[in-house]
C-alpha cells in the first residue's frame, strides 16, 4: 500500500531478528502484526499482536527467519523505523525508532506523528 520499491517498509536489529523468530516458534505462529492506534497521552501507541496469516494488504518484511506484517492503516506511519529489542536490568522489550515522531509521553508508551501532509512529502523525497 505505502511502499517504495526496492526498500523494506522497516529494518529489524539482529536482536530484534532473534526474539520475533523465538517467538514465532514458541506458538507456532506466522509472524507478528505491528500496527498503530489511538490511545496514550501523546495521542497514539504501537500495537504487535501474534498472526497466523499474512493478510493481502499487509506489508511483509523477512529477516534471518523473522516475519514482521505491518497493518494497512499503520504503513505510512512506520515507514523507516527500525525495530529493535533492548534488555536492561528492569525491563525487557522492542523498541521503535522512527523517523516519523514528533513527540513521545515521558514513560515513552505513546507517540505523535508528523502530519499526514508531512509524511506523504518525505516518502515523496526518498
Amino acid at each position: 500500500m505505502f511502499g517504495i520499491p526496492g526498500k523494506q517498509a522497516v529494518s529489524i536489529t539482529p536482536k530484534a531478528e532473534v526474539q520475533i523468530a523465538k517467538l514465532m516458534a514458541k506458538e507456532g505462529h506466522m509472524g507478528l502484526r505491528i500496527g498503530v492506534k489511538k490511545g496514550g497521552c501523546a495521542g497514539m501507541e504501537y500495537t504487535m499482536d501474534y498472526v497466523n496469516e499474512v493478510d493481502a494488504n499487509d506489508e511483509l518484511v523477512e529477516q534471518n527467519g523473522a516475519r514482521v506484517m505491518i497493518a494497512p492503516m499503520a504503513q505510512m506511519f512506520l515507514f523507516g523505523t527500525e525495530i529493535d529489542y533492548e534488555t536492561s536490568l528492569l525491563e525487557s522489550g522492542f523498541k521503535f525508532r522512527n523517523p516519523n515522531v514528533t513527540d513521545a509521553c515521558g514513560c515513552g508508551e505513546s507517540i505523535k506523528f508528523k502530519d499526514v501532509e508531512e509524511l506523504q512529502a518525505d516518502a515523496a523525497k526518498i
